[in-house]
């Protein structure tokens, strides 16, 4: 077996306030792999931690412990300015999400890429006008086709939304309260009930 794409090991991200007697405030933990090109569809309600999961895989957020390896590498590991050619983060409008370093960089090691492996796009903005998404979804499949892994993550509140996931994604992972669950289609996505219940009325008309 070949080295999988992305290792997601033991990870979480541990958020506290207070000095002398800190209090727990956010817990983040993930564990998965995925070892082959993919398109994944990430969901989860606002808040629940999914950002921080794309931030940390990008190598933009310093895990409390654990690790994420892309392509057997440690991205924590690799210089600040070369993490993006294994990870990228585009946030919203599709602005790349920057980070400011903390080790000297002569101490870390290359990416070993020029390209990135791993896209993640977080709640991208999809126009319902003049063929856009069909462009977007276009541009996902010619990524995976390309042996890129591909993270899609909505917070669907149309119909439509829940149409773009199940078209265009192979796997899905639901994040709630920093917790992630994984699915291996649509159909196993929407029976679970919290997600169902996070849809609310969307899963209907999904149906």
């Amino acid at each position: 077996m070949g080295t999988p794409i992305l290792e997601v090991k033991n990870l979480s991200k541990v958020y506290t306030r207070g000095w002398m007697n800190q209090e727990e405030t956010f817990r983040l933990t993930a564990e998965f792999t995925v070892a082959d090109p993919a398109i994944v569809g990430v969901m989860g309600p606002n808040g629940s931690g999914k950002t921080t999961l794309f931030e940390l895989i990008t190598g933009s957020n310093r895990p409390t412990s654990g690790e994420v390896r892309v392509t057997g590498k440690n991205i924590h590991e690799v210089k600040y300015k070369e993490r993006d050619r294994l990870a990228i983060h585009y946030h919203q409008s599709y602005q790349v999400r920057h980070f400011s370093s903390l080790k000297p960089n002569f101490l870390m090691q290359p990416a070993g890429s020029d390209y990135p492996i791993v896209h993640l796009f977080d709640e991208p903005q999809f126009n319902t006008q003049d063929g856009y998404i069909g462009f977007m979804l276009d541009f996902f499949r010619k990524l995976r086709a390309e042996d890129r892994l591909v993270f899609v993550c909505l917070h669907p509140n149309e119909a439509y939304h829940l149409d773009i996931l199940e078209e265009i994604c192979e796997r899905f992972i639901f994040v709630q309260k920093g917790t992630l669950e994984y699915f291996d289609d649509f159909e196993a996505t929407l029976s679970h009930a919290p997600v169902r219940d996070y849809l609310g009325t969307l899963v209907e008309r999904a149906a």
